[in-house]
């Protein structure tokens, strides 16, 4: 079975249901006031880019990139659906997110993920993010997990 994954817009029924699995499965291990959920609305408005993985059709997994400003930008709502996990899915919506960034000349990516996904931290990791303290206007918590990643110049130089 090939996995495709391409841009595609997150209003979309079967999408929805994607994003609400992945906010029962964060808040399965946050507390609400610890998960900083975008909805599909959100998800949709320009400067987001969600690409979604498909799997005869079936949307398995998602991923967005979220431009904050013309030097940041954020990996936001990676998920990969539990059947479908630990296939590279969930790394190569990731490639496709670092890639798009670089192309838009971003300096750097980062992103905030949960104290209970080891997992997560492994794929942010081996893609070359390292932990650093609270990103953009991030909460200090102890539920909370913070990556960069250097882009373009700055990662090359070191």
């Amino acid at each position: 079975m090939a996995v495709s994954i391409a841009v595609e817009s997150p209003l979309q029924d079967e999408v929805r249901e994607l994003v609400a699995e992945l906010n029962e499965a964060l808040l399965a291990l946050s507390p609400p006031e610890a998960c900083y959920h975008l909805t599909v609305e959100q998800m949709a408005e320009p400067g987001v880019t969600v690409w979604i993985a498909r799997e005869d059709g079936r949307a398995i997994a998602c991923g967005a990139l979220k431009r904050h400003t013309a030097d940041v930008g954020e990996v936001k709502r990676m998920f990969t659906r539990p059947e479908c996990q630990g296939r590279g899915v969930g790394r190569e919506i990731l490639a496709k997110i670092v890639a798009a960034a670089e192309e838009d000349g971003l300096a750097e990516l980062v992103l905030e993920t949960g104290d209970q996904h080891p997992a997560a931290w492994a794929i942010y990791e081996k893609a070359g993010f390292t932990r650093c303290g609270p990103v953009l206007d991030y909460p200090d918590s102890p539920y909370s997990v913070f990556y960069q990643k250097q882009l373009g110049r700055a990662s090359s130089a070191a």
